[in-house]
C-alpha cells in the first residue's frame, strides 16, 4: 500500500478536474433536464402524471455526459502522469496499481454524490415540482444500493478503459490505440455474431448482475493490459 500512495497523491493533486469538473457536468445536465421538463410542462404535460414520470425517468443525460469525461480523465491519468511519476521514483507496477486505486476513489466519490442528490430529490418529492433528474431508470429508479453499484462500476469502467488506450499510446505511439480499438471492435463483432441466434432467450433470462460481472471483467482486463503495456514502455 505504501508503494502506491505517492501515485494516488500525485493524481489527487489535480483537484479541480478530479472532483469539481464532474460536479460541473452534473449541474449542466441538471439545468438542461429542468429546461426540457419546463418545455414539456408549457406544452401541456402535467408533472406527476404517468406519462410525465415515465418520460422523465427515461432521461439518459447523466449516462451521455459523465462517461465521456471519465474516459478522457482515464486517458490523461496515464498519458500525462506516467512519465512524471517515473521521474519521482514510482515503479511501473506501483504506478498502475496507484492509478487503479485513484480511479476507484473517484468512482466512489461520484457514486456517493449522485446517491446524496437522489436521496434529496426523493425527500423533496422531486424538488417540490415533480421534476425527475436523478431518480431515473439508468440510475436505478431511486434504489440507492443499485445506484451506488451502477455509478461506481460504470465510472471505474470508463476510467480504466481510457487508461488502457492511453497505456497503448505510451507503449506503441499512435498505432497503439488504433490497433487496440480495431481488436476490441473485432472481438465485439464476433461476440455479437455468436449471440444473435440466442438473443431472444438471453433477453428473457437477462439479469442485472450480468452487467456487473461484465464491468468487473472489463475493469480487470483493462488494468492488467495497462500494466502489461507500461511494463515495457519507453518514457518519451
Amino acid at each position: 500500500m505504501s508503494s502506491i500512495a505517492p501515485t494516488v497523491k500525485l493524481h489527487l493533486n489535480k483537484r479541480e478536474i478530479t472532483f469539481l469538473v464532474p460536479l460541473y457536468i452534473t449541474l449542466m445536465v441538471t439545468v438542461l433536464s429542468v429546461l426540457i421538463a419546463l418545455i414539456f410542462w408549457r406544452s401541456g404535460s402535467q408533472p406527476g402524471s404517468d406519462g410525465w414520470v415515465i418520460g422523465s425517468r427515461n432521461n439518459p443525460g447523466i449516462a451521455y455526459s459523465l462517461p465521456g469525461f471519465l474516459v478522457y480523465l482515464g486517458v490523461q491519468s496515464i498519458a500525462t502522469t506516467f512519465p512524471f511519476a517515473l521521474t519521482l521514483g514510482a515503479t511501473r507496477r506501483a504506478f498502475t496499481a496507484g492509478t487503479l486505486a485513484w480511479a476507484a476513489m473517484v468512482s466512489a466519490y461520484l457514486a456517493i454524490v449522485l446517491a446524496i442528490l437522489t436521496v434529496l430529490e426523493i425527500a423533496t418529492n422531486h424538488w417540490f415540482t415533480g421534476f425527475y433528474i436523478f431518480d431515473i431508470y439508468i440510475l436505478g429508479t431511486g434504489n440507492i444500493p443499485r445506484l451506488l453499484a451502477i455509478v461506481f462500476l460504470g465510472s471505474l469502467t470508463s476510467l480504466t478503459l481510457g487508461g488502457v488506450f492511453a497505456a497503448a499510446w505510451v507503449r506503441f505511439g499512435t498505432n497503439g490505440p488504433r490497433t487496440l480499438g480495431i481488436a476490441l471492435g473485432l472481438v465485439i463483432a464476433v461476440g455479437a455474431l455468436l449471440i444473435v441466434p440466442a438473443w431472444p432467450d438471453l433477453q428473457a433470462a437477462f439479469q442485472l448482475w450480468w452487467l456487473a460481472v461484465t464491468a468487473v471483467v472489463v475493469i480487470a482486463g483493462s488494468s492488467i493490459a495497462s500494466w502489461a503495456f507500461l511494463r515495457s514502455a519507453t518514457v518519451r
